[in-house]
């Protein structure tokens, strides 16, 4: 599985990132996953997006806030089956002691079995977050008038579940 993140840079180019270590329960009895519980959470130091100082400034309190707030994390609360394989999932995300609802689309890829007999799901989900509603308010203007980090930060990620026996 991946957690990926990307922002606009400079208003010309996109960063991405991802958190290296997290973790992740869902719950379900449906086999389309409809009725499923969903929880987890990503450890903010674990943050990477190619550039030391830039995932020590995420870490900072300009930012994540680590020292204080070490974890993130998502606890579902609906799913709504869009039609075949589409969903959307519904949640409240909290990052920085801050917790808000959010949105997610969701591609339910299906399910398979493993070389070892186990059942496997894969999901990819995307979404778009306001990184200011988090308390992730640093900013900071160019001498021409740009901005550097744009409050807009899309989510993507892709899961693979293992059925536990």
């Amino acid at each position: 599985s991946e957690i990926t993140f990307k922002v606009k840079h400079l208003v010309v180019s996109s960063v991405s990132g991802r958190f290296n270590s997290f973790e992740g329960t869902v719950e379900a009895e449906k086999d389309d996953f409809s009725d499923a519980k969903i929880s987890f959470s990503a450890d903010i130091d674990s943050i990477s997006t190619g550039n030391e100082q830039r995932d020590g400034h995420l870490k900072s309190a300009d930012f994540f806030d680590a020292a204080a707030h070490p974890k993130l994390s998502f606890v579902s609360s609906a799913i709504v089956c869009k039609g075949g394989s589409d969903f959307e999932v519904t949640g409240d995300l909290t990052i920085r002691g801050t917790t808000k609802p959010v949105t997610l689309d969701v591609d339910f890829g299906g399910t398979h079995g493993d070389f070892y007999g186990n059942t496997v799901a894969g999901f990819e989900l995307n979404g778009k977050i306001n990184r200011q509603a988090f308390g992730l308010t640093w900013s900071a203007v160019t001498e021409a008038g740009g901005i550097v980090v744009s409050d807009d930060v899309k989510l993507h990620m892709n899961v693979e579940l293992h059925k536990k026996a």
